[in-house]
């Protein structure tokens, strides 16, 4: 097996890494993989992704893995989205379950986009800019664990060019694209100061693993620690005036104390609002966000992940948070002692049937080992052991690992402990 393993969603990004990078010098050393979603998407392939691997994919995919000996030294996600609104958090799903894995994660997205909308008085073109609540998030994941969690901008005309229609690279929306289009399509412009001080960073990573030092040490390295001082600073730059909770997402969260969602939660109940959770009557307030839309993955995953460390999460785990965390898709309206939840959007059914439609990658149910195919048997035996964890669709993982409580219009699932 190769002393390095990067894995990938992009080959184009990946390669784009090692080249840029001290890879370059190990390049006999380095093998390529591609990297599958889940079982649910990619049934024939994840089941043969490493268990070191797996652990950072059970909420969802990362676009690059670099691989040290077997052991994961650092996940970088990439895109070229506008990080507006709930958009900003859309991956952070994968940040979080990279962190809670003790694996350094570096992220890339545009400072701003430009985005064209038509209305009745004509089009509008201006920069869509970020949400600074990304770096609240990141900066909470970083303080939790101890490890780097750390944003960077993907190579833009923003700052540059404060006139969309300015932009020399108006037709990518703003984008600066790597000049070497052949073998670096769509992969960003490594004459960026951004993309130097990422590629920095990654260098640090790469050769605190070859000395063999733990991931531990890498929060003292002074570039490390100028880019988490840098992310603060951003954050409060752009806020204009804003408080936290003005900011998307948390502008869609009402916090309420718990026995409201306890009583509420009992409709469904036999065991009375008294009995129905230990751990969620361990907490005095409850966070609930409030999706209003029909039951989708995008933004909500991401965004519900993003809450967590912006306004519950105090340790490593879910049972570490000082205020329960529950996702509505609804609109939640609160009485005296109790709340209800209006929506005309979706259904308690849309979950289940989501669930139930994730059941046909089960193999569980099979009652002859006959009737596994030879492909299958691998996959078969991941199963036994993970059940269907990699098996459901990525929003169900999502969001029955942070949310403590999920509440429907007509019905409710919570967590017992």
């Amino acid at each position: 097996m190769a002393k390095w393993r990067v894995w990938h969603s992009a080959k184009s990004f990946c390669e784009f890494i090692v080249d840029k990078t001290i890879l370059s010098t190990m390049k006999d050393e380095i093998e390529f993989k591609p990297l599958p979603e889940s079982d649910a998407s990619k049934g024939g392939t994840f089941h043969k992704v490493p268990d070191h691997i797996k652990k950072i994919l059970y909420l969802d995919a990362a676009d690059v893995i670099i691989e040290y000996n077997s052991e994961p030294i650092v996940c970088i996600e990439e895109t070229k989205e506008a990080g507006t609104g709930h958009n900003a958090m859309q991956r952070f799903a994968r940040i979080a379950a990279a962190a809670e894995n003790n694996v350094p994660v570096l992220y890339l997205m545009p400072e701003a986009k430009i985005i064209s909308r038509r209305s009745a008085k004509g089009t509008n073109v201006k920069w869509d800019s970020i949400n600074p609540a990304i770096f609240l998030a990141f900066d909470s994941v970083m303080e939790i664990f101890k490890i780097p969690t750390l944003f960077f901008y993907y190579p833009s005309d923003y700052r540059s060019h404060p006139d969309p229609l300015t932009s020399p690279n108006y037709s990518d929306k703003g984008i600066r694209y790597n000049r070497d289009i052949t073998h670096y399509p769509a992969c960003p412009d490594d004459s960026d100061s951004e993309i130097q001080k990422m590629l920095e960073v990654i260098d640090i990573i790469i050769q605190n693993a070859i000395d063999g030092h733990p991931t531990a040490k890498l929060i003292d390295k002074r570039a490390i620690r100028d880019r988490k001082r840098w992310q603060i600073t951003e954050y409060s730059n752009k806020l204009n005036g804003r408080t936290k909770e003005e900011l998307s997402p948390i502008t869609a969260t009402v916090t309420i104390p718990t026995q409201k969602l306890l009583n509420h939660l009992a409709t469904y109940s036999d065991a009375g609002s008294d009995n129905i959770s230990e751990l969620l009557s361990s907490r005095s307030n409850t966070v609930i966000y409030q999706c209003d839309a029909t039951f989708r993955e995008d933004p909500y995953a991401g965004s519900l992940a993003a809450i967590d460390y912006l306004l519950c999460r105090e340790g490593k785990t879910y049972e570490d948070r000082d205020a329960n965390l529950v996702l509505c898709f609804g609109r939640v309206n609160v009485d005296d002692d109790k709340i209800t939840v209006a929506s005309t959007k979706c259904s308690v059914n849309d979950f289940i049937g989501t669930v139930r439609k994730s059941g046909k990658n089960n193999l569980l149910t099979t009652d002859r080992f006959s009737k596994i195919k030879p492909k299958d048997i691998g996959r078969y035996y991941m199963q036994v052991r993970y059940g269907s964890t990699y098996s459901k669709a990525k929003h169900i993982r999502v969001f029955s690992y942070f949310a403590d409580a999920i509440l429907f219009k007509d019905g409710a699932l919570w967590r017992e402990a």
